[in-house]
Formats: C-alpha cells, structure tokens, sequence
C-alpha cells in the first residue's frame, strides 16, 4: 500500500539534486545496435525524471527510428529507476504566473504528443521498467507493445497528492483496468511492485533484474519476432497470486462509484483496516483532484488514446490557470519545494465543489491552445 511519506520522500529525492532539472547534452542516450533503436532515459540522480530537454530530443529519435528501425528498446539508466516521472518542480517553481503557463503547456504538449506517438508506433516498442516507473515514467512505456517488469518494478500514479490528476494517456489505460481497479490506483497513487505490474496488465511480460541485461541481448542479437523471444524469457507466474485479488470485489464495489463523495461514505461505513488506510489517503489529497480525475477516468473509457491526451491537454491547462485553482502550485509547493508536507488545498473539502466547476476544466480551449500532434 502507499502512503504519503513514502510518496514525498521519493519525490524529494527528486529535488535534492542539482542537475536534477538541467537540460545537459546527456540526459537522454540514444544508440542503434542490429537494426534496433536503444533510448536510455540518463538522468541517474533524479531517478530518471523526464524533462523538456529529453522530450526534445526523444520525439524526432522516434520519428527517424519508425521508418529506420525493427523495434525500439527504452530503458533508464541506473539500478533504481526506469523513469520516476516529470519535471513539475521546474513547471510551478514561479507560482501561478504566466511564465509557469507558458512552460507547462509547452511541456505538456510536447510530452503527450511523444505518448501519441509511442501508443500508435508502427514498429514493436519495448520498455524494460527495470525500477522506479511512475508518471511520465508510466507515459512512455505503457502505451508501447511490450512492458518487461521485474522484480525492482515500482509503478504509481500518484499525482493527486500534487494537485494535478492522472495524465499522459492514463484516462485511457486506467479506465479499461478490470474491477475499476484503474480508478483506485488513479485516485490514490497506490503502488504495485514486481508480479503485481505484471498481473494488473500494466506489464507484458516479467523477467529478474539480474536477466534483463541478457534479454535486451537477445532482443538485438535475434533476428525472429520480439514476441518470441520475450514469451520464451519471461517467467511463469500462474502460481502467483496478485497482492490484491483479496479486495478486488470491494475495490470494484466502491470505486465503480462516480461520485466522490458518495465514495467517501462508503469507504466511513466500511470498517475494514484495509478500507480505513484508504480512506485517510484519500483524505490527504487534493478534493479538487479527486473530483476531476474521476470524471476523466469515467470519460476516457469511451476515448481513443489521441482522444484522452486531448482531454488531459485541456485539464493541465486549467490547472495551470490561476483562475481555476492554485492546488497544483501548491501541491508542489508543499512536496517538492517548501517540503513542509502540508499543502492547503483550495477548495479544502469536496462539498465545496460543484459538478458544474468540474465540468469547466474539460471544455475545449481555443483552437490555437488545443492540443495538436506533432
């Protein structure tokens, strides 16, 4: 289960770095090697964490390996992390600002365009989340074809607890989980480690650690279709069970609700320990976030991958905007920057939030703010 500390503690460690936000000539690796494309996310110290710099230079790596390429192998360097998520501390780090605006659309679009361009890659796209594996992380490894986990695999969303909500194209993966278990994950940043990424589908296929250097060889070196070869490494775990098949009935239950609020209730009734953890992540969280990331899980399950980016294009934009609300600002704030750990959300409650404020953040922006692929 996750809870906030451990949340914040990884986050900080995130911030502590120097180079964590530079925009060095080697944050992101690329090499060809028979015939397939290797991406190496190199930003050791931040975990991995995708910037704008990386973005960059990722997207026309994509473009030329599409039509140069057989497959496309990314990784993240280091032991720890395959990639822990995105540059927010660099996005909000001037408050509600138009400067803030101006970098975090930049971002965003440039960030969602590259999931387009991964969830509808014509050549097989293959990630070793060899570790750390949340956020932007999730992004540019879930859409692709083949995900290989291990037992160092670490996946979250968690970006409630920043006052944002689950974006690059997690409306469309998370609305298609089995017994709404997206919406849980989603709403409370809970972490799945190792067999657990492999049994909710987030993953394809698993492997040790210690192997995943020799099937990345074996990838290049083999000239037969990658399927093969990973359905003849990965390991067999039929006779594992999934850490949270005991509370699936009651996870599809209460999280198939769509009013947050009735959630809640349900949730206070349940007397479980299982249910009481939940309820307090819940309540630490921004209500906002909540509110808008259950609408947007409920919408991407009629949407096309395109489609969600679209929506969550629209929903950052307004989080970004003074004018709606300051959680996002001040979620990083309190986690990143401040570190004071106690973010004043605004509004503070979620009977304070009408359906009707909600409904704002999803409206079209003007087409010259929309979101255009690249």
């Amino acid at each position: 289960m996750i809870l906030l500390p451990t949340r914040i503690k990884l986050w900080s460690k995130l911030t502590n770095c120097k180079r964590c936000f530079s925009t060095g000539m080697d944050d992101v690796l690329f090499e060809e090697k028979n015939n397939v494309g290797i991406i190496t996310l190199n930003r050791q110290k931040a975990l991995n964490a995708l910037n704008e710099s990386m973005v960059k230079k990722i997207i026309p790596k994509l473009k030329e390996y599409e039509s140069k390429v057989r497959m496309v192998i990314v990784q993240g360097a280091g032991e720890k992390s395959f990639c822990a998520g995105g540059d927010v501390k660099f996005i909000t780090e001037n408050g509600p600002t138009a400067v803030s605006l101006d970098r975090g659309s930049k971002f965003f679009k440039q960030e969602y365009s590259m999931n387009s361009m991964i969830g509808n890659y014509k050549i097989p796209y293959i990630s070793l989340i060899d570790g750390i594996t949340m956020g932007g992380g999730v992004g540019i490894s879930v859409h692709g074809k083949y995900r290989i986990a291990t037992e160092k695999t670490l996946f979250a969303m968690p970006e409630t607890a920043i006052g944002l909500f689950c974006d690059v194209g997690a409306s469309h993966v998370l609305s298609r989980m089995e017994k709404h278990l997206g919406v849980m994950l989603g709403l409370t940043g809970y972490r799945l480690k190792g067999t657990d990424v492999v049994k909710s589908g987030i993953a394809t296929h698993y492997v040790n650690s210690s192997k995943i250097e020799s099937l990345k060889m074996k990838l290049i070196e083999d000239m037969r279709n990658p399927e093969i070869i990973l359905n003849e490494n990965t390991e067999d775990l039929s006779d594992i069970k999934f850490s949270l098949d005991p509370y699936l009935e009651k996870i599809d239950f209460i999280f198939s609700i769509e009013n947050v609020e009735k959630m809640f209730e349900t949730l206070e009734k349940d007397n479980s320990d299982w249910a009481q953890k939940i309820l307090q992540i819940l309540k630490e969280v921004s209500p906002m976030s909540l509110k808008i990331t259950r609408k947007e899980i409920s919408n991407g399950k009629n949407f096309n991958l395109n489609e969600c980016l679209i929506m969550e294009h629209r929903l950052a934009y307004r989080c970004m905007e003074a004018k709606y609300s300051t959680d996002f600002y001040e979620g990083v704030r309190a986690l990143l920057i401040d570190k004071d750990k106690s973010p004043k959300w605004s509004p503070a409650s979620l009977k304070e939030i009408k359906d009707e404020i909600v409904s704002k953040y999803f409206e079209p922006l003007p087409k010259d703010l929309d979101l255009k692929f690249v």
